[in-house]
């Protein structure tokens, strides 16, 4: 509904590679999935510490004293998660949830032969951003009335 607009900067070695078909495809693909699933981050290695430590801690508080007992084994599993929640790369791909991110950019550099990777990412809607004016609709009729 031309509402949300992605870019993705998807690097590769050569120009040869990045006008080529397989990889044009791939970049839309990818933009189509940024748009559909707003991730915040390209990789893991992109979330600040603080967030991290911050959701560990969320996740902490949520669990029981029996699951406190053994969070050492249950919190990787609920940062993996989050992970494929907010983070590009970890999230399984929208046509195709058998494979993630990552993996089908692994697939197009075996296919062409050079290292591709996804460097950035940005998506935006339409009037995002923008403060609404917050009206009072009864100051607004007394005022007019006043007048």
């Amino acid at each position: 509904g031309s509402q949300v607009a992605a870019m993705v900067e998807l690097n590769c070695e050569t120009d040869f590679v990045a006008r080529g078909d397989e990889f044009q495809e791939v970049a839309k693909d990818v933009a189509m999935h940024v748009a559909a699933l707003r991730p915040a981050y390209v990789s893991v290695e992109d979330i600040p510490q603080e967030i991290i430590a911050k959701e560990e801690e969320i996740m902490l508080e949520s669990l029981n004293e029996a699951q406190k007992a053994k969070a050492d084994k249950i919190l990787p599993g609920k940062m993996r998660k989050y992970y494929e929640e907010s983070v590009l790369l970890s999230q399984p791909f929208v046509k195709d949830d058998s494979k993630n991110i990552q993996q089908l950019i692994d697939e197009l550099s075996a296919k062409v032969g050079e290292k591709v990777s996804v460097r950035r990412i940005i998506c935006m809607q339409v009037g995002e951003g923008i403060e609404k004016k917050k009206e009072n609709l009864a100051e607004e009729v007394a005022a007019t009335i006043g007048d």
